[in-house]
């Protein structure tokens, strides 16, 4: 990402809406309220790693959403559009940015990145990897190279990094993921390297969490886990978003947060 002026609050929710990061999302209703019942079943596909106590029902799921996210808190709302509060996005990325600071401000800091989706959230991860380097930190990068069969039609993915951003290539290529696995063969390797704290998405983010390392994420409103991680404090900050839209939109979203970064160095 080039550097780009700090947007204000106003700016940036002006262009949350804009490009549907959030407001008024691409996901549909009837998506996010199929996982929601998905993770209030314990569907392992939608857990992303994480063990869940006992309560979280799919009306209990819906409610956190609405809190943590902004979707439409009403249970009748059943189909069309939904929504994620941009105000909600802005409050988790400066809580995010002020967690990212405070590691950094020791100037040894060990981080772990890892994204699900190279299509979209890689571009916020890179400028973050990026900027933590500049600043002293060093990314781990455990089980380079490492493979497993399993949620690719059989086929064998690969764990590379990109300038220090852990992902799964299939036959050369980087993949949108949900799986917890591969972030776990990452922390059964770290040779006890702890990392002071995990950026990352998806299953990436739910397993480091589940394994008590510090954790930050980002994720959509149809992956709910992540959200009720964090409200059973294994996950520090999650910050509401659509994951996937053209990469050039998350870039002052990034700026912004890098600015909260910044401040709390």
């Amino acid at each position: 990402m080039d550097e780009l002026a700090v947007p204000t609050r106003a700016r940036l929710r002006e262009h949350l809406v804009e490009t549907r990061i959030a407001g008024d999302v691409a996901t549909s209703r009837e998506n996010n309220l199929d996982h929601y019942r998905s993770l209030a079943n314990r569907d392992p596909y939608h857990l992303f790693g994480l063990t869940l106590s006992d309560g979280w029902a799919y009306r209990d799921v819906l409610a956190l959403m609405a809190k943590s996210a902004g979707v439409v808190a009403d249970p009748g709302h059943r189909e069309g559009q939904d929504t994620i509060d941009p105000d909600r996005t802005i409050d988790a990325l400066e809580a995010m940015g002020e967690r990212i600071g405070t590691v950094l401000a020791s100037g040894n800091a060990h981080l772990l990145f890892a994204t699900g989706h190279p299509t979209g959230l890689l571009t916020v991860h890179l400028a973050l990897a990026r900027f933590a380097v500049r600043h002293g930190a060093t990314l781990l990068s455990p089980a380079e190279g490492w493979t497993y069969t399993g949620g690719g039609f059989g086929r064998t993915r690969r764990l590379r990094y990109l300038d220090g951003v852990a992902m799964l290539d299939d036959r050369g290529g980087f993949v949108h993921t949900h799986d917890p696995a591969p972030m776990e063969a990452m922390i059964a390797r770290l040779d006890g390297r702890r990392p002071d704290l995990v950026i990352a998405d998806h299953g990436w983010a739910g397993a480091a969490g589940e394994a008590g390392l510090p954790t930050v994420g980002f994720a959509d409103s149809n992956d709910p886990a992540l959200f009720v991680g964090e409200a059973e404090g294994k996950i520090g900050a999650v910050v509401p978003l659509d994951d996937n839209v053209l990469p050039r939109y998350y870039d002052l979203l990034t700026a912004y947060l890098v600015s909260w970064v910044t401040r709390a160095m």
